[in-house]
């Protein structure tokens, strides 16, 4: 591949001054290049950048806090089910003992998702997690 974006171009799609000899191409203008613009014009691209950086950072901010709310919640519900599940079976004390603390955990998580310390809202997860999977092991 030459790496130049018009060399892949089917025949059809091409202009005739596209189909010249490379040594015409090199040496003529390109019509395509865009002429520089007055400095005049870019006067508030550099505001309008910034705001278009926050807003994506605020968007994926608030996209991670929602992650971390629902995951958090997802969990301590299901934990609380598995606790309340197995309690009622025939299951040693510390398995549903072990799911209530795994929920309170992941409820913890959503309540740090919530306040936007999405970091520590994953590692909390995790935690709460990790103590579900430890009483499953005792079952």
């Amino acid at each position: 591949m030459s790496g130049r974006p018009d060399a892949d171009l089917p025949p059809d799609t091409q202009t005739a001054e596209e189909t010249t000899t490379e040594d015409a191409r090199e040496d003529a203008p390109r019509v395509d290049a865009p002429e520089e613009a007055p400095e005049d014009s870019f006067e508030g691209a550099d505001e309008d950048d910034e705001g278009d950086d926050e807003d994506l950072l605020a968007a994926r901010a608030r996209r991670a806090r929602w992650a971390a709310v629902g995951t958090g919640t997802l969990l301590a519900l299901a934990g609380t089910a598995a606790a309340l599940l197995r309690a009622a079976g025939t299951a040693p004390v510390l398995v549903p003992v072990a799911y209530a603390c795994g929920a309170a955990v992941c409820a913890l998580a959503a309540v740090l998702g919530s306040r936007g310390r999405t970091r520590r809202a994953l590692w909390t997860t995790v935690a709460g997690v990790m103590v579900m999977a430890l009483g499953d092991q005792f079952d």
